[in-house]
């Protein structure tokens, strides 16, 4: 009887030996190896996600500590709803209208049956990618120089903006204007059906020193398919005047802002750039 015991207890021993054998050895397993085992495990994030749900959050508040003047809005095509700065003071536009000068000339072009020649369309692509003044005013004046404004106002159904004869520059917008400009311009009404998508395209080239602002923020794929046009000048009031335009697919942004000449171009620039940051869901 007492070889079976010993038999038993013999079985037990090895039994418990072996339990406590793999415990050791996963104390020895370095650390680093530990996490990639987990990781191999379950796919790793990818290391910049796409933010999902809305590109922009309007109904953040905007703030800034900035001097001189500046106003914002945003508009949101799909809901129509326009959010930003109250009241609605103007400014002037500066180059920004130029984006209006060229829709209004081809528009009425169409409108005549008339094929604006190769070099009239490259006079209008420096206008807009390169904000060249040198032929603004001869497209504003055979647009009818302030009825061109007027049109302006009438068609895209702005409320505080104001023209000024012989002038496309001194035209005065408000932000919200701005936005809802832009928005004639993406649908189709400002430069007609033949020449919106010619007229966008250029304002997604804009470049040099006029390409600023809310495109500076924006994600860099958001960045290709953004259409643009912006002004800035230092004007005799001893000031710089700025303005911003931006417009894609659901939406538009407008910006202005005017402030001592001292603080110089980026000071408004950055303004354009700080609203559109805080604007975006997220920073």
């Amino acid at each position: 009887m007492r070889r079976p015991l010993a038999v038993i207890a013999l079985a037990l021993a090895l039994l418990t030996g072996c339990s406590k054998q793999p415990a050791a050895k996963q104390d020895h397993v370095p650390a680093a190896t530990a996490s990639t085992e987990a990781a191999a495990a379950s796919p790793a994030p990818s290391p910049s996600p796409s933010p999902s749900g809305p590109l922009f959050t309007p109904t953040n508040p905007v703030t800034m500590n900035v001097k001189g003047f500046w106003s914002w809005a945003f508009y949101d095509h799909v809901t129509g709803q326009l959010y930003g700065s109250t009241p609605y003071t103007t400014s002037d536009t500066a180059s920004m209208s130029k984006a209006w000068v060229a829709a209004d000339w081809l528009r009425r072009q169409a409108e005549q049956n008339k094929q604006p020649g190769s070099a009239a369309l490259a006079e209008l692509t420096r206008m807009i990618r390169d904000s060249e003044t040198e032929n603004t005013f001869k497209y504003h004046v055979q647009n009818g120089n302030l009825n061109s404004i007027k049109r302006m106002i009438s068609l895209c159904g702005l409320t505080e903006t104001k023209g000024t004869q012989n002038s496309w520059s001194l035209t005065q917008m408000s932000a919200r204007d701005v936005a809802r400009l832009a928005k004639c311009i993406a649908d189709g009404r400002a430069a007609g059906p033949k020449w919106t998508g010619w007229l966008l395209n250029e304002m997604r080239n804009v470049r040099g020193p006029g390409r600023f602002g809310p495109i500076e923020v924006l994600p860099a794929d958001v960045q290709k398919t953004t259409a643009i046009k912006n002004g800035w000048l230092s004007r005799d009031d001893g000031q710089w005047h700025i303005a911003c335009m931006a417009v894609n697919d659901g939406w538009s942004i407008g910006i202005m802002a005017h402030y001592p000449s001292s603080l110089g171009k980026d000071y408004g620039a950055k303004t354009c750039r700080e609203v559109t940051k805080q604007l975006l869901t997220v920073h």
